[in-house]
């Protein structure tokens, strides 16, 4: 059973900072990939960062320069740091890995979820 869970999400004023942590537990082979997606009230959930296993990273244009993902391939962990942070990055963030199983069947899997809220 592979689990992702998340942290760090909370309230921030404008212009402040989070980081975001993802860990994933359980049995598979290797991750291919994983990323970060938000969904807003109303609106369709979208790719704000994602990156390989080879550290080939890409951004949403809305965040480049202020967001970084990073992973740790030891801990099976990825990161996002989120810096400069604006009213309309308030969203649920969802964590996700593409893995590949002991079957070499590949799956994805989505982390909870964690609410970031940026208000003054």
């Amino acid at each position: 059973q592979v689990q992702l869970v998340e942290s760090g999400g909370g309230l921030v004023q404008p212009g402040g900072s989070l980081r975001l942590s993802c860990a994933v537990s359980g049995s598979f082979f290797t991750i291919n990939a994983m990323g970060w997606y938000r969904q807003a009230p109303g609106k369709q959930r979208e790719l704000v960062a994602a990156i390989r296993s080879g550290g080939m990273t890409n951004y949403a244009d809305s965040v480049k320069g202020r967001f970084t993902i990073s992973r740790d391939n030891a801990k099976n962990t990825v990161y996002l740091q989120m810096n400069n942070l604006k009213p309309e990055d308030t969203a649920v963030y969802y964590c996700n890995a593409d893995l590949i199983d002991y079957s070499a069947t590949r799956d994805d899997y989505w982390g909870q979820g964690t609410q970031v809220t940026v208000s003054s």
